[in-house]
């Protein structure tokens, strides 16, 4: 048998990492861990916005069906929690149903609701509301 396959086996040249290698895989992996907490934050972020916009949405849609039957125009102002609201009543020019001699049997009212928070954030609702009308003749025009 030779010698040579009773040698133990050497690595020739160093084993492990320099100092340089650790340092560049340190300043990777902190990059990466900055970059993904950011990632988080700008999540946290956008979901408290979403939440902040939908509570304001259903804010404007509870401040919009409170007007069922509404029987003269107006305007409300209130505020709940962090918001603002403002609510206006107006009635709708319906010509086509406003006829010389014939009772009112209909009237269309529009209901339009804002909600203001925070310093430029706001949303609208608007809608309309068809209500039966008062039962009394109407004079569009003067009599001659």
């Amino acid at each position: 048998m030779s010698t040579r396959a009773r040698r133990p086996h050497r690595r020739h040249g160093p084993s492990g990492f320099t100092l340089l290698e650790v340092l560049v895989a340190l300043a990777i992996l902190s990059l990466a861990i900055v970059v993904s907490i950011q990632g988080f934050a700008s999540g946290l972020r956008l979901l408290k916005l979403s939440g902040e916009h939908q509570e304001a949405m259903l804010l404007a849609d509870l401040k919009a069906r409170e007007i069922t039957t509404p029987t003269q125009a107006g305007r409300d102002t209130g505020t709940q929690g962090p918001f603002t609201w403002e609510r206006e009543v107006k009635q709708v020019v319906t010509p086509d149903l406003d006829v010389d001699g014939r009772t009112v049997k209909w009237r269309q009212w529009e209901v339009d609701v804002f909600v203001r928070w925070g310093d430029s954030r706001y949303v609208s609702v608007a809608t309309l509301r068809t209500v039966a009308g008062d039962g009394e003749p109407r004079q569009t025009r003067p009599a001659p």
